[in-house]
């Protein structure tokens, strides 16, 4: 399978892809990363600078099509903003002629890394023993954009963690792409309704999927904020 490296994470958070592909190959399956694949074009189509979103889109179709062609089974999404966005290239180049039909393809080939691993059998994994109480936020770009609401607290509750009280679950953390950045005194306000409703249940860490999330919350609790697949390659390391 495919994975795209992200041009924020691989800097930000680089644990993120290394403990994906550790977890996956667990199960037996290798993750690819396409040194040519870019940006997912999700930053410039926040800008509202189209045109330059759909030519990394363009980009990032030329480098994976030889290992879709050659058989890749899915381009695997460890940040769900990313993911959000290679699901939708289909629709967003639909009126190209040249990349319309190659854009489809990858579409339906992206996956969230949720999905991946549901799709496994986790009683595979070792047992969790130390019983540390984990709050999940389920990022707007993988709950509402990709319409997986439930698959972070599945992942985790069938792995045997201890998962503690949230509110609000549909609720923006402030993060939003750009939005922290162009709107802070908003953001900052969606932030600390946010930490408000992940610690009432009084966890030990915090856990999301996507990068800018992960960033942005980390900014105001003392609590670790990680990726949940952390979790399970913390599990694997025991």
């Amino acid at each position: 399978m495919l994975v795209l490296a992200g041009c924020v994470q691989s800097a930000a958070t680089p644990k993120t892809n290394a403990a994906a592909a550790r977890v996956l190959s667990h199960f037996g399956i290798t993750l690819k990363e396409v040194a040519e694949a870019g940006c997912c074009g999700a930053m410039s189509y926040h800008m509202s600078e189209h045109e330059k979103a759909l030519q990394s889109m363009r980009a990032n179709i030329d480098a994976w099509w030889p290992a879709i062609d050659a058989g890749a089974e899915a381009i695997v999404m460890t940040a769900s903003g990313c993911g959000a966005v290679v699901k939708d290239y289909g629709r967003l180049l639909k009126d190209d002629e040249l990349y319309r039909h190659k854009a489809e393809r990858v579409s339906a080939l992206a996956k969230d890394l949720s999905e991946i691993v549901l799709s496994e059998d986790l009683s595979a994994l070792p047992k969790v023993t130390d019983g540390e109480k984990i709050a999940v936020h389920c990022p707007c770009s993988l709950q509402h954009a990709q319409q997986l609401p439930d698959a972070l607290k599945s992942v985790l509750m069938e792995a045997g963690f201890t998962l503690s009280k949230t509110v609000d679950d549909h609720l923006c953390c402030g993060s939003a792409g750009t939005y922290s950045l162009l709107q802070p005194h908003l953001s900052e306000q969606l932030l600390d309704r946010k930490i408000s409703a992940l610690t009432g249940g009084d966890p030990e860490r915090i856990v999301t999927a996507n990068v800018g999330c992960q960033l942005h919350i980390q900014k105001k609790t003392e609590l670790p904020v990680t990726h949940w697949i952390e979790l399970l390659d913390d599990l694997l390391s025991k």
